[in-house]
C-alpha cells in the first residue's frame, strides 16, 4: 500500500524516486511543527508568520539542509492555487456583509486601478534600476495585489485590531485584488511572447471577469447555504465537505465561463458566512484550520522552488524594487485612489503602508517560466526577494505605526475557556459571549436586576480561571465574560446593555 502510494504521488510532486516521498513527508511535517512552534515568538515582531514558513522550506530545499529537489513549477501552481482557494474561501466565511458594503467601493477601486497603478509605478522604478520594459514591466504586474494570506495572518492572526474602516478597506482589498493581478499577469506575458502590445480588450475582458466571477460565486454560495438548510446531514463531518465543494465549484465554473475564479471563491463564502445555515462556528473552524494548513504547506513549498544561490545575483534589485514597492508606488498610488472618497492623508497613507505580498506573487512567478518567457528563474527570485522586503518591512512596523498615529482599536481579552452551541439543524438562537467592560451600565450589576429581552439569559460567567454558574445574585466585575443564549431579533437590545461580543 505505501509502494503504491509513493508512486502515485512521486511524479505529482515532481520527484525523481518513489522511496523520496517518506523523506519529503518527514521532512516537511518536521519543519511545520518547527515553524509553528516559533511562531509565537515572530507575533511579537509583527512579522507575518508566513515568512518562517518560507525560510524554512528554503532551508529544506537542495540547496539547504534537507536536500530536497523540488523545481516542479507547474504542481506548485497547481498546489498553490488549491491552496489560495481554501485561504479565500475562509477569508470570505468570516467577512460580514456590513464590512463589504462600507469598504466595497474603496476596495474595488484599490483592487482594479490601484493594482494596475503599483504595477505602472513599479515598472518605471525596475526601469530605472536598469531592467529592460518587458521584465520590469511584468515584475510590475506579478507583484501588483496585497495577500489574503498575509493580511489575515497579521491582522487577524496576531489578535490586532485596528479602526474598523481602515481594517475593512484592507482586508476585503487583499482578497479581492488577486483576479486583476492575474489578469495583468497573462496579458503581459502574451505580449512578451508575441512581442506586440497588450489588446484593447482588456478594457472590458478585466470588467467582465469580475462581474462574471463575483456572479457566479453568490449564486454557488446561494445554492450551499440551501443544501445546507435543507439536506439534514447525519454526521457533522460532511457539512465542511459541501462548503469545500462549493468553493472548488465555483472556482471552476467561473473559470470555465471566462469569470474570475478567485474573486467567485471569495464571493461563495461571503454568501454561505452570512447566511442562517446549521453547524455554521464547526465549519468556521473547520476552515481557520484547512486556511492555515495551506498556508503553512504553500510557503514552504515555495520556499523550496528558490536557490538560495540565485538570489544573491538580483539581491540589490530585489532590494530595491522591494523599497520602491514599500514606500514609493503602493502609498502614491493608494492615496491617489483613496483621495477622492474623502480619505484623510494619514489614513490613505497607512492603507498605503499595509501593502503585504505574499504567496500570490510567487504562484504568479511560476506563469512566465511555465511559459517560457525568457529570463523567467531570474524574474522568479526577483519577485521572491520584493516579497520578502515589501513584507517584512511593512510588518514589523505595523503595530507601531498604527500605535503611534492612534488607529488601532485595542482587543479586548479573550476568556481562557470558550462554550459554543453546534448543531446540524437550524436553531431560533446561538450562544455568544460578551467582555464585561468598566464602562458599561451592566458592570458591578447583579445578573437579576438586569433587563434581558424574553427568552434570552446569560448561561456562564468567566471570571479568570474560575467558571460561575449564572445565578440572580452573581455580580458582573469588570474583565469578566458572559455567555449569553440569545435569538436573532433579541441581539440588538443585548447589544445596549453588554457592547459588542467577541466574534463579532
Amino acid at each position: 500500500m505505501g509502494l503504491c502510494t509513493a508512486t502515485i504521488l512521486t511524479p505529482m510532486l515532481g520527484l525523481t524516486e518513489p522511496g523520496t516521498t517518506a523523506v519529503v513527508l518527514l521532512i516537511f511535517g518536521i519543519l511545520m511543527c518547527v515553524s509553528v512552534l516559533l511562531s509565537r515568538l515572530l507575533d511579537r515582531t509583527g512579522i507575518p508568520v508566513v515568512l518562517l514558513f518560507l525560510l524554512f522550506g528554503m532551508i529544506g530545499g537542495s540547496e539547504g539542509l534537507g536536500g530536497l529537489e523540488f523545481d516542479n513549477h507547474q504542481a506548485a501552481f497547481r498546489i498553490g492555487t488549491i491552496a489560495l482557494v481554501l485561504i479565500l474561501l475562509d477569508g470570505g466565511l468570516n467577512t460580514s456583509f456590513r464590512a463589504v458594503r462600507a469598504s466595497l467601493l474603496p476596495a474595488s477601486i484599490l483592487a482594479t486601478v490601484g493594482v494596475a497603478g503599483t504595477a505602472a509605478v513599479l515598472a518605471l522604478i525596475g526601469r530605472l534600476l536598469g531592467l529592460g520594459w518587458p521584465e520590469a514591466i511584468l515584475i510590475g504586474a506579478i507583484v501588483s495585489s496585497t495577500d489574503a494570506a498575509a493580511v489575515f495572518a497579521v491582522l487577524r492572526g496576531g489578535r490586532m485590531r485596528m479602526r474598523e474602516r481602515l481594517q475593512n478597506t484592507i482586508e476585503v482589498e487583499a482578497c479581492i485584488n488577486d483576479p486583476m493581478a492575474v489578469i495583468l499577469t497573462v496579458a503581459v506575458i502574451e505580449s512578451v511572447i508575441s512581442r506586440s502590445a497588450p489588446s484593447w480588450t482588456l478594457a472590458y475582458q478585466i470588467p467582465l471577469q469580475l462581474v462574471i466571477g463575483g456572479g457566479v460565486g453568490c449564486l454557488i454560495g446561494l445554492g450551499a447555504a440551501s443544501l445546507l438548510n435543507r439536506a439534514g446531514f447525519a454526521t457533522a463531518g460532511l457539512v465542511p465537505v459541501v462548503t469545500l465543494g462549493s468553493a472548488f465549484v465555483a472556482f471552476g465554473l467561473a473559470t470555465i465561463v471566462n469569470g474570475s475564479g478567485f474573486l467567485a471563491v471569495f464571493a461563495a463564502a461571503l454568501v454561505l458566512g452570512n447566511r442562517d445555515i446549521p453547524y455554521r462556528r464547526g465549519i468556521v473552524r473547520v476552515h481557520d484550520a484547512f486556511a492555515w494548513l495551506s498556508q503553512v504547506s504553500m510557503f514552504l513549498m515555495l520556499g523550496l522552488l528558490v536557490f538560495p544561490s540565485q538570489l544573491l545575483p538580483v539581491a540589490w534589485v530585489g532590494l530595491g524594487l522591494g523599497l520602491g514597492l514599500a514606500f514609493v508606488a503602493r502609498p502614491l498610488v493608494v492615496m491617489a485612489c483613496l483621495k477622492p472618497l474623502g480619505y484623510s492623508v494619514k489614513h490613505s497613507a497607512f492603507i498605503g503602508w499595509v501593502g503585504l505580498r505574499g504567496a500570490v506573487p510567487i504562484v504568479l512567478a511560476t506563469f512566465p517560466i511555465m511559459a517560457g518567457v525568457p529570463d523567467a528563474d531570474r524574474i522568479f527570485h526577483i519577485v521572491f526577494f520584493i516579497v520578502v522586503v515589501s513584507t517584512i518591512i511593512p510588518g514589523a512596523t505595523l503595530r507601531k505605526v498604527t500605535r503611534s498615529l492612534h488607529l488601532h482599536d485595542p482587543l479586548p481579552p479573550r476568556p481562557v475557556a470558550a462554550v459554543e452551541m453546534l448543531s446540524l439543524r437550524r436553531l431560533n438562537g446561538e450562544v455568544r459571549v460578551y467582555p464585561v467592560r468598566a464602562d458599561l451600565v451592566i458592570c458591578n450589576a447583579k445578573l437579576r436586576d438586569i433587563a434581558f429581552p424574553e427568552g434570552a439569559a446569560a448561561i456562564l460567567i468567566v471570571r479568570g480561571n474560575e467558571l460561575l454558574a449564572a445565578r440572580g445574585n452573581t455580580d458582573l466585575l469588570a474583565g469578566d465574560h458572559v455567555y449569553i443564549f440569545c435569538r436573532p431579533e433579541d441581539e440588538p437590545q443585548i447589544g445596549l446593555l453588554f457592547g459588542r461580543p467577541l466574534d463579532d
